[in-house]
């Protein structure tokens, strides 16, 4: 007999699904507030919602073979293509073998002086703009972020194309509408989203192509080049149709840059603004860094693993503020998860937001608490508890080097500079494709002896 999870209250239906366009996170909330598995029938769609770390290993991993990208990811193919974040089956496994020896460890750490000055540059350029005046300190790490994915990924200087990170915004934004419209209102409607979303996508294949081009002819003086782009381009000129072939150059592209900034500019936003919030964590934060990189220097390979308390400040930054706050899925099967029947073409949400503050999975889970993650607490937890860069075949595969850049940029940021929150300021999360932060960050800057 099928056991289907339960649903919410006739009368909670109809707030749910208002949600679902005005206020996500809030939706989350309230189904995990229900059960730990729970149905929602919209229309002729069906929604399970699963929030625990047993149910999320079973999608994500134990038969993630039966789980394609699912609702919001679906629909930003319309926007971003067959990229590495949206494409499926075999072509998604060839795209990940192009780029993966770009993330092997032994590369990502030779990488660490590239970030260590991108985040030392970061440091002086904040500096520079010490006093009561504010700073939009996200709009400073998104720069830091595409500096960064420049230099490591791509062999490429992303100096003048600000733009980028902008043109994503509307990219974002229209993946969303077409979320909540299921879809079904062609682009060139002219909505304001559609309009600057046109406007977005004609300056990311204008970017694209310009950055293409100055790396194939790069590439011809240099046959050794390994990084993800050269990988990239190398793969679309192999490819038997060339224009397919450049055609999914483009959408891997913009993917990778995407990706590359995105989450972890998130992810420092969110850091940054809890250490201001929290200054006892904030003098815990510089007494390390002090005693680690002693003399002012910048952090190399090594440093990382002895900036422990700062790791664990970011790892619980991302349990709060989940970079991935959201892993949709489509069920092409009929499957059972936990003893409940999820039925074939089922929409099925894991979300990492609302499993990272499940009471039963964390002590006084609104609290922010890096202890949380020190080794000997981290052992007692199941492991799909915490999943802030998704899991599975499906993992991200730049968690290293984010997680080295955002340990980076805290330890430096932390020991030279006092960054405090503008009076009023909140911090409203906006759950786009990341869990970006609305409105910026606008923060007093000031240095410290």
């Amino acid at each position: 007999m099928s056991v289907h999870p339960p649903g919410p209250p006739v009368w909670a239906l109809p707030g749910l699904l208002r949600k679902l366009a005005v206020d996500r996170l809030g939706m989350m909330r309230e189904a995990a507030g229900l059960s730990d598995a729970v149905r929602v029938n919209m229309g002729p769609k069906k929604l399970y919602i699963f929030n625990r770390p047993d149910y999320a290993k079973h999608v994500l991993a134990d038969n993630a073979a039966n789980y394609h990208k699912g609702i919001g990811l679906v629909e930003s193919r319309k926007v971003l293509g067959d990229g590495l974040l949206t494409s499926e089956g075999e072509l998604w496994r060839k795209q990940r073998r192009t780029v993966q020896p770009a993330f092997k460890p032994g590369r990502v750490a030779a990488q660490a002086g590239a970030v260590a000055e991108e985040s030392g540059r970061l440091v002086e350029l904040l500096r520079g703009r010490a006093g009561d005046a504010p700073v939009d300190v996200l709009h400073e790490i998104t720069g830091l972020t595409l500096g960064v994915l420049g230099r490591t990924l791509m062999d490429t200087s992303l100096e003048g194309h600000g733009g980028i990170a902008h043109a994503f915004e509307a990219v974002q934004d229209q993946a969303m509408f077409d979320m909540v419209t299921q879809g079904l209102v062609p682009t060139w409607v002219p909505f304001g989203t559609q309009r600057r979303f046109r406007a977005a996508r004609r300056e990311l294949t204008r970017t694209v192509d310009e950055l293409v081009a100055d790396r194939g002819a790069r590439m011809s003086e240099d046959d050794g080049a390994d990084d993800a782009f050269a990988r990239m381009i190398l793969a679309a000129q192999a490819h038997p149709d060339p224009a397919t072939g450049r055609r999914l150059l483009q959408e891997e592209l913009v993917t990778l840059l995407l990706a590359g900034h995105e989450t972890t500019a998130s992810t420092l936003g969110w850091t940054l603004l809890l250490l201001a919030r929290h200054p006892h964590v904030r003098d815990l934060v510089r007494e390390e860094a002090r005693a680690v990189l002693a003399g002012g220097r910048l952090p190399d390979a090594e440093d990382l693993h002895k900036l422990s308390y700062t790791t664990q400040v970011v790892q619980e930054a991302m349990r709060l503020y989940p970079p991935v706050w959201i892993l949709p899925r489509i069920a092409q099967a009929a499957d059972e998860i936990g003893g409940f029947t999820v039925s074939a073409g089922a929409d099925v949400l894991v979300c990492p937001y609302t499993m990272h503050r499940h009471p039963d999975l964390w002590d006084d889970p609104e609290r922010f608490d890096p202890s949380r993650f020190d080794p000997s607490r981290v052992a007692n937890r199941p492991r799909y508890a915490y999943i802030p860069f998704g899991a599975g075949p499906r993992f991200c595969v730049g968690s290293n080097l984010g997680m080295m850049e955002a340990v980076f940029v805290t330890a430096l940021v932390t020991r030279d500079l006092d960054l405090d929150v503008v009076p009023g300021h909140e911090g409203v999360a906006e759950p786009m494709m990341s869990l970006r932060m609305r409105g910026g960050l606008p923060m007093t800057v000031r240095p410290v002896d």
